[in-house]
C-alpha cells in the first residue's frame, strides 16, 4: 500500500510540475523564495503591534521564533529519518520534471520545510489577529498554499511532502498560538 501511495505521489508530481510554463516560472520562483515574504511579515508585525502594543507583539515574536525553530527541526528530523530523495535528486524521475531555477536544495525531501513554516506562520498570525482582521486568516492560508505549491512547481518536493508539511504547520501554528495565549494570560496581565 505504501508503495502504491508513493507511486501515485510521483505521478501527481510529474503531472503538476509539468503544468508549469516559462511564462510563470518567475512568479513561482518569487513565491518560493523565503525572502519574498518579508514585506508580509512586516505587515503582520505592524498589525499585531496596532492591536496588542509593543510588549505583547515582542512576546509573540519570541513565540514565532520558537515555532519556526521547532518546525525546521521537525522537518529536518523527518528528512534525515526517512531519507526520501528530492525529485530533483532522484535519477529515476529527474528527467521527467521541470527543475525551475537550477537549484535543487538539500538531498532529502520528506517533508517540506517551506510548507510547514508558511502554514505555521499563517495559522499563528491568523489566530492572533482574527478578532480585528477576520478576513486575514483565509488570505494567510491561501498564501501558505501558494508557497507550498511552489515547491512542487519548481521540482524540489513531492505533493506528499508538501501536504504533510502543511498538516504539521497547521498543528504547530495552533499549538504555539495556544501556548502564547497561556503565557500571555499568566504573565502579561
Amino acid at each position: 500500500m505504501l508503495e502504491t501511495l508513493l507511486n501515485k505521489d510521483i505521478e501527481l508530481l510529474i503531472y503538476l510540475n509539468n503544468l508549469g510554463t516559462v511564462q510563470w516560472d518567475g512568479f513561482w520562483l518569487f513565491v518560493t523564495n523565503k525572502f519574498s515574504a518579508i514585506p508580509l511579515y512586516l505587515l503582520l508585525l505592524y498589525l499585531g503591534f496596532k492591536q496588542y502594543g509593543i510588549k505583547k507583539i515582542l512576546i509573540a515574536v519570541l513565540f514565532i521564533v520558537l515555532l519556526i525553530t521547532f518546525s525546521d527541526q521537525t522537518s529536518n528530523l523527518f528528512k534525515y529519518g526517512f531519507k526520501r530523495l528530492r525529485p530533483c535528486h532522484n535519477e529515476n524521475i529527474s528527467n521527467l520534471i521541470r527543475i525551475v531555477g537550477n537549484r535543487c536544495g538539500g538531498l532529502y525531501s520528506f517533508f517540506s520545510g517551506h510548507a510547514i513554516n508558511s502554514m505555521a506562520i499563517a495559522v499563528f498570525f491568523g489566530l492572533l489577529l482574527k478578532n480585528k482582521y477576520n478576513y486575514l486568516f483565509p488570505l494567510l492560508v491561501l498564501w501558505a498554499l501558494l508557497v507550498a505549491y511552489s515547491r512542487i512547481y519548481v521540482g524540489v518536493h513531492f505533493p506528499l511532502d508538501v501536504f504533510t508539511g502543511m498538516l504539521f504547520g497547521l498543528l504547530y501554528g495552533i499549538i504555539f498560538y495556544k501556548l502564547f495565549n497561556l503565557f500571555s494570560k499568566k504573565f502579561m496581565k
